[in-house]
């Protein structure tokens, strides 16, 4: 790993602690945080493979309350830089990548303790009418969640690739990670569970159902799915929207209403 590779991952994982705080750009996203190591690291297809399996696990990771979701930033970032620059496979990854989200829970939970400070420090600054310092304490927070990340991902990519790591990953009972990559796919049942659960969106229930009997019935791959989900989804909209322009026109007792259309209104003299 070269210096400018090394820098270059300190950021992305800065970029990420702090999008985890942030969420509007998504950087803390297996997906996204995964696929800038590999680009950094040169192997960009693996972090989009890692990434896109973890962002699977992360599916149904989200903040409920003061309840801390695992933590999707350290865990994809530091489980990219294993698997890449220590030629680990993607199922090593993933043994990685859970108990690191655990560890990160803990320690992002610590961090937004510590941020408490700089809150108080904003109130006091408010009082004042200093609004550099307010800004200052926002910048301050967003400091610690980057150096959250950035500190423990510098670490590893320090001592990534040598033997000693390599020998720690290889001395995992296989036992322990293949059971971790079958708990693996339960977190992906349960996060769409949680996905679908949430919604409550019953009117797309069929999609769900019609989806399934295609994976099972077919031999349609994921380029299909897309495909067919876009079809659906547009007829879906207009189906919507239609709805939407009927529930208008009967307020305002315009074309449409009560069950009529625009063709009620033509005289017979029009089609002459």
């Amino acid at each position: 790993m070269t210096t400018i590779q090394f820098i270059l991952l300190i950021l992305v994982a800065a970029v990420a602690g702090m999008g985890s705080v942030l969420d509007e750009a998504q950087f803390h996203r297996p997906l996204v945080a995964c696929t800038l190591v590999g680009l950094v690291l040169g192997d960009i297809t693996t972090g989009i493979i890692l990434g896109g399996t973890l962002e699977m696990l992360a599916l149904g990771w989200m903040n409920v309350g003061a309840a801390m979701a695992p933590d999707a930033a350290l865990a994809s970032v530091v489980s990219a830089i294993l698997v890449i620059v220590g030629h680990q496979s993607i199922g090593a990854g993933i043994a990685i990548a859970v108990p690191l989200a655990a560890a990160g829970q803990v320690l992002t939970i610590f961090v937004r303790t510590i941020t408490v400070f700089f809150q108080h420090l904003a109130d006091k600054f408010a009082l004042e009418g200093n609004g550099f310092g307010i800004e200052m304490c926002h910048l301050g927070g967003l400091l610690l969640q980057a150096i959250r990340v950035a500190v423990p991902a510098a670490l590893v990519a320090a001592i990534a690739g040598t033997d000693t790591v390599n020998a720690m990953l290889a001395s995992i009972p296989e036992v322990i990670t293949r059971g971790l990559q079958v708990a693996g796919g339960f977190i992906v049942v349960v996060g769409y569970a949680m996905v679908i659960n949430m919604m409550n969106a019953k009117s797309l229930m069929p999609f769900f159902f019609l989806g399934f009997l295609v994976a099972v019935f077919t031999n349609v791959n994921l380029i299909g799915f897309g495909a067919i989900g876009l079809i659906a989804a547009y007829f879906h909209v207009k189906g919507l929207q239609r709805d939407i322009a009927i529930e208008e026109a009967a307020k305002t007792g315009g074309p449409g209403a009560a069950g009529g259309t625009g063709l009620d209104d033509i005289d017979d003299s029009d089609l002459m």
